[in-house]
């Protein structure tokens, strides 16, 4: 096997892949409490196993989940597949969105202390481990002063062996800092891209030690280059057809004009080298700070190979991603 691309969480004193692999897309169909999709539609649990095991193989130990994802079933299935390797990879799951696995149905928001334990031993239990390696507080919004008694119970998980260290799932940049200078807050999950430049995360992630995990590293499956406004609208329970206002990059089941165009612009730089688009935008990612890490997601054995290949790409150029930057000018994206 070639020499792959690695990363350091510097808080948990780890080194490890610099790809994860996200769960969010093989955890099924789920809705909201207004009927819409917060899911990526049907997929097969064979093969979510199979690939979540062909992702080890090649090398990839990093594994992102939540408890919301098809409520609990992603946890389930990396449990499954992982159990046998557990002490060879980290998990980070996330909490605080309340949900019926019965009626598979996102219902509201909890973040506290109370909940957090109620939370954590139940993804536990799902995944088939009896310590998470990162505890994500799952709520974007989530007000900064309400969040210190959450942050405290994590600190406890984290006394109590639980956990091994904690962060926030938010782009907002007061949110992501507010807690940043404690001993076992070890990282940022933040959207990042090659349209999407979050440079203030990234800026706090250098400055306070953090890593910086990555969430729509492909612009929601944009950048792998499959999708067009002419192609087939996605199905009603694909969240990229519920379109939810911070999803910018399909509407409505349909790739973003403004977005498909854009990639056109670029596609040539990133699969330069031999790279498929998707193993482009991965690499500018790395190339863009020494402390991402992206977590692309994936339903497909296929996929995951695809994905998992780019670590034996490693970034771009500095001279590939100053073409890129010039063609699309200033992409920074600042939520306080």
């Amino acid at each position: 096997m070639a020499k792959l691309y690695k990363r350091k969480i510097p808080k948990l004193n780890v080194e490890t892949s610099a790809l994860g692999m996200g769960t969010w897309s093989i955890g099924g169909p789920i809705t909201g409490n207004e009927g819409q999709a917060h899911g990526w539609g049907y997929v097969n649990d064979e093969e979510s196993v199979r690939a979540l095991n062909r992702a080890f193989e090649l090398g990839v130990r990093v594994f992102d989940t939540a408890d919301v994802y098809g409520c609990g079933h992603s946890e389930e299935l990396v449990g499954k597949a992982l159990e046998n390797c557990r002490d060879e990879v980290i998990i980070t799951t996330k909490f605080g969105n309340t949900f019926d696995p019965k009626r598979k149905c996102q219902i509201g928001e909890d973040a506290s202390p109370k909940y957090v334990r109620k939370a954590i031993e139940a993804s536990l239990k799902r995944l088939r481990t009896d310590y998470i390696d990162v505890y994500f507080l799952h709520i974007w919004g989530y007000p900064v002063d309400k969040a210190e008694e959450t942050m405290d119970t994590l600190e406890d998980l984290v006394s109590e062996d639980v956990i091994r260290g904690y962060g926030w799932s938010t782009d907002s940049t007061s949110r992501a800092s507010a807690y940043a200078d404690r001993k076992h807050y070890v990282a940022v999950l933040s959207e990042l891209n090659v349209f999407r430049d979050t440079s203030e995360i990234i800026s706090i992630c250098e400055k306070k030690k953090l890593a910086d995990v990555n969430k729509a590293p492909l612009a929601m499956g944009l950048l792998s280059g499959k999708y067009t406004p002419e192609a087939p609208r996605l199905p009603e329970n694909d969240i990229r057809t519920a379109s939810p206002d911070w999803l910018v990059y399909f509407k409505n089941g349909k790739a973003t004009p403004e977005f498909t165009k854009k990639l056109d612009h670029i596609k040539k730089i990133l699969t330069e080298d031999g790279r498929t688009l998707i193993q482009g935008a991965l690499g500018w990612i790395w190339a863009r700070s020494s402390v991402t890490l992206p977590i692309p997601g994936f339903k497909t054995v296929k996929q995951v190979e695809e994905n998992a290949k780019a670590l034996e790409y490693g970034p771009l150029k500095q001279s590939q991603m100053k073409e890129i930057d010039e063609i699309l000018g200033k992409r920074n994206f600042v939520c306080e």
